[in-house]
């Protein structure tokens, strides 16, 4: 081999290194803020979250289901269920009546005029209010009533083809129309459907998904396409608008720790919920595994699992039973945890 060889094979290698090397910075990298949030307001004690959102100005709003325990307010007071943060972290809103809102609180969306939009499993209400909850604009479904055999969570799911509910557990307003979308399906004894209201929230129509055991977390991506997640199945199902299904994208789990008698049981899901990238063709998905305590990016288009971040711990960085994800514009992800009753921020480095 001529000396003229040996460089041009040398080339081609560190071209094909630094290629690779390119496509692996390209994926998006995190670490957490453990100066944000601010501390809260003092005396205020929290729950576990459900859900968080962020709206048009990245403020970072959260849903406190204030399941605290005696003792805690032995030393403080319950804190509201719904909290605003801004992008510094501090606390600039926080409202909620308790005696109206179920306490499970489990996700939150925006409206195109900024309105928030809550859901509540047991309660079986969809409520619209203004972006400031002062004011309650729409209330859909009845407290209380579900839709199920004799109107309870014990009845039979009946899937009916009518804006009532038996565990809703995800929201999502199409910002092209403003129809409501639902994720009706929180757990495998409830209903297990998406439904779409017009704006107004009239019954227009629904789909079950096949072969999955829950419809815990649902959002329409920019072009489009209709992502669900199976939390106890292990996959995020994609559809077309009609409940066309198009592909399903597996995540699989692995227990960190062998089980003694050989059989991996979940702690969760492998699935909890998702959000999308900020960029405009949303590249890649954030994926709650609950089982793993982590976070799973996943490449949108082919469902390759690129990598994680998150471990289980209750130090900054670590998840306790991670439930709610949202990002905000400058590509910022934000995990609500339950268990660990916070919110956390984690910084997109590239």
């Amino acid at each position: 081999m001529t000396q003229r060889q040996i460089r041009l094979m040398s080339s081609i290698a560190c071209l094909t290194i630094l290629t690779g090397l390119a496509w692996s910075q390209s994926v998006p990298r995190f670490e957490v803020d453990p100066s944000w949030p601010k501390q809260l307001p003092e005396g205020w004690v929290m729950g576990g979250l459900g859900g968080v959102c962020v709206d048009a100005h990245d403020h970072v709003f959260i849903l406190n289901r204030q399941d605290v325990i005696e003792g805690d307010l032995n030393a403080g007071k319950l804190a509201p269920p719904v909290i605003e943060f801004d992008q510094a972290g501090n606390v600039v809103n926080s409202w909620g009546d308790n005696k109206f809102l179920d306490p499970r609180l489990h996700s939150c969306a925006f409206d195109k005029a900024t309105n928030i939009w809550l859901d509540s499993s047991p309660s079986g209400m969809l409520l619209q209010y203004s972006h400031d909850g002062s004011k309650l604009l729409r209330q859909i479904g009845q407290k209380g009533v579900l839709d199920s055999s004799d109107g309870t969570e014990k009845g039979k799911p009946l899937n009916s083809n009518a804006a009532k509910f038996f565990l809703p557990s995800s929201i999502f307003i199409d910002a092209t129309d403003g129809n409501v979308w639902v994720a009706d399906g929180e757990g495998s004894n409830g209903n297990r459907r998406i439904m779409v209201l017009d704006k107004d929230g009239n019954f227009i129509r629904q789909w079950q998904p096949e072969g999955t055991l829950s419809t815990h977390c649902m959002a329409i991506s920019n072009d489009g396409l209709v992502y669900v997640t199976d939390r106890e199945g292990g996959h995020v199902q994609v559809y077309d608008k009609m409940g066309k299904l198009l592909k399903s994208i597996p995540v699989p789990w692995t227990p960190y720790t062998p089980p003694a008698d050989g059989k991996p049981k979940a702690n969760g899901g492998a699935s909890v919920a998702f959000a999308f990238s900020s960029d405009a063709k949303q590249k890649y998905m954030y994926v709650i595994n609950q089982n793993n305590a982590r976070i799973e990016i996943l490449e949108r288009e082919s469902g390759k699992n690129l990598g994680h971040f998150g471990r289980a711990g209750n130090f900054p960085g670590q998840l306790a039973q991670p439930h709610g994800i949202a990002v905000d514009s400058k590509g910022n992800v934000y995990v609500a945890e339950n268990r660990g009753k916070r919110i956390q921020r984690f910084k997109v480095v590239r």
